[in-house]
């Protein structure tokens, strides 16, 4: 594991992703898309790491990671989290049936 690999362990805030990568962000876009666009770097950095070659160039998978970061966040520059169904509230019941939670619980009398 490469030193910014572990720093990147640590981060916590959407904007310090930004900022580590150098990666420019205007922050109202990321304070409504912050959880959509993590999930989204998240995918794409899951896919970086299958097809990494083992003895790899660690800066160039640092800079992969930026490119993730950014391919990321610009998706919702198009999309909206709804489009893009990353969260399983925003996938489609394939039965059709509208499921909705209800605070009683469904069939309880009284």
């Amino acid at each position: 594991m490469e030193a910014w690999e572990g720093e990147l362990k640590k981060i916590v805030d959407t904007e310090d992703y930004f900022r580590f990568f150098g990666v420019e962000y205007d922050p109202k876009v990321v304070s409504v898309n912050r959880l959509h666009i993590l999930r989204k770097f998240g995918e794409l950095r899951e896919g970086i790491e299958r097809e990494w070659p083992e003895k790899g160039q660690p800066d160039g998978k640092r800079e992969a990671y930026a490119r993730a970061l950014e391919r990321a966040y610009e998706t919702f520059l198009t999309r909206t989290p709804q489009e893009e169904a990353l969260f399983k509230v925003f996938r489609q019941n394939s039965s059709g049936i509208n499921v909705a939670f209800h605070p009683d619980g469904i069939g309880k009398n009284g």
